[in-house]
């Protein structure tokens, strides 16, 4: 089968596509024939290995010291069941599934294993019905976060909820949910993304890259920081400061990403009910790996960046 390996840290062009045994599923696996995956902020922290050094050496722990571990990586899924080992309950041959591969990786390859039993290697659901395979992608590592965070929040009809980075993939979903219970959104984006997070749902925009940003701060009851707490700028500090009393500030680095498959079923309900719609911003084949990595690091995008992987048979 093709696949991404990625044989050691460093920029996009250590990412390679290359022929590679199929792997079989154990007896409590499923074996997914992936039709997309994404670019994910976490894909490129693996890939690049460029964090700050007081995550580095733990992060390294998990995913290799000297390179990946895991040769070939990717975080995120969406496919068809192929086969199922004897023990699998949840799923069979046939079913439309899309998740979170956790420190398991693999996503980047026309198959992957994984378990059905949620874990940090990963979590597994019926993929949502009304949407493609290169949306899913961008609904189960951006949906996940968002949910997550908003659940986190413990959001309240007719609370006021602004949101730190409105146009990346979890902010979009972000945003959408929490209009889903019933708060009032403020979005915080550049210029170039103000009319699209308004059509997400955000009642009201600020403008991080204009000066009189700062006028436009109001009394929060919850901020959602979706860009996490490496990238800070004085408008991020003054909008903290606007919490009202009992005001919650959550970023996504507060704690590590849940694998739940209830909580991917949870997004599935509401993405085929209407209420949530997951934004990608560009489609780039697997062979296109290398563009859509660099794409993705240069921190412009509008919602998630996908990759479709096609199959020769």
């Amino acid at each position: 089968m093709k696949a991404v390996v990625c044989t050691k840290y460093g920029p996009p062009e250590v990412l390679q596509l290359k022929e590679v045994k199929k792997p079989s599923p154990k007896q409590d696996e499923v074996c997914i024939k992936v039709y997309a995956t994404a670019v994910t902020a976490s894909d490129i922290f693996i890939r690049g290995s460029q964090l700050p050094i007081q995550f580095l050496l733990p992060m390294r722990l998990f995913i290799g010291l000297t390179k990946p571990r895991k040769s070939i990586i990717g975080l995120v899924l969406a496919g068809e069941i192929e086969s199922v080992g004897k023990d699998i309950k949840r799923f069979k041959a046939g079913d439309q599934v899309y998740g979170i591969t956790g420190f398991g990786l693999g996503a980047y390859a026309e198959y992957n294993c994984m378990k059905e039993v949620d874990s940090t290697y990963g979590c597994l659901a019926l993929k949502p019905a009304k949407i493609s395979y290169e949306e899913a992608t961008a609904a189960a590592y951006g949906g996940l976060l968002a949910l997550q965070i908003i659940e986190k929040g413990k959001i309240q009809c007719g609370q006021k909820v602004l949101i730190y980075g409105a146009s990346g993939t979890s902010g979009t979903i972000a945003i959408q949910l929490a209009k889903y219970f019933g708060a009032a959104v403020t979005g915080v984006c550049s210029t170039n993304n103000l009319g699209f997070v308004k059509s997400l749902g955000a009642d009201k925009v600020i403008d991080y890259t204009k000066e009189d940003s700062l006028n436009s701060i109001e009394h929060y009851d919850l901020i959602l920081d979706t860009v996490g707490k490496m990238k800070s700028s004085k408008l991020k500090e003054e909008c903290k400061k606007a919490l009202s009393s009992e005001g919650k500030y959550i970023s996504i680095d507060d704690g590590k990403l849940e694998l739940q498959s209830e909580r991917l079923v949870k997004l599935k309900e509401l993405i085929d009910s209407g209420y949530i719609k997951p934004a990608v911003d560009r489609i780039y084949p697997l062979e296109q790996i290398v563009e859509a990595h660099q794409y993705v690091e240069q921190g412009h995008k509008r919602g998630g960046v996908a990759i479709t992987v096609e199959h020769s048979n």
